[in-house]
């Protein structure tokens, strides 16, 4: 059965991206176009992997990571900030929050297939 993989960006071409990398690898990819529209997809759907921008507006990648840990269906699911900071305090501020790892843009499509295979378990 094909994994369920939630991209959130503001980012159209970075959705595409994501989505044309992940779902040539047979991932199922579902898109929010922020963390509100991310948040209420994640609630509506069995997500296996999220991988989430870090600056949007509204609910930000933080923001939603949070509201994803207290849900009980997502203590478990692996969340990836994929984002173009690199600053080591905000990568802390992250793992705190409940992230899984973290992958600077612009991505490399490999990197993005073996971190999602190795957080899934394929």
């Amino acid at each position: 059965m094909s994994k369920t993989i939630l991209s959130v960006d503001d980012s159209a071409s970075m959705r595409q991206m994501v989505r044309l990398t992940l779902s040539g690898a047979g991932y199922t990819v579902l898109e929010a176009a922020d963390g509100t529209e991310g948040l209420a997809k994640a609630q509506g759907n069995k997500v296996d992997l999220v991988v989430t921008d870090l600056n949007m507006p509204g609910l930000d990648g933080l923001s939603l990571i949070r509201e994803l840990r207290k849900l009980p269906t997502y203590k478990g699911v692996p969340i990836i900030l994929l984002t173009t900071e690199s600053d080591a305090e905000r990568k802390q501020e992250a793992k705190a929050a409940g992230a899984t790892g973290w992958i600077t843009k612009p991505f490399q499509q490999d990197q993005l297939l073996s971190v999602a295979r190795k957080v899934l378990g394929a």
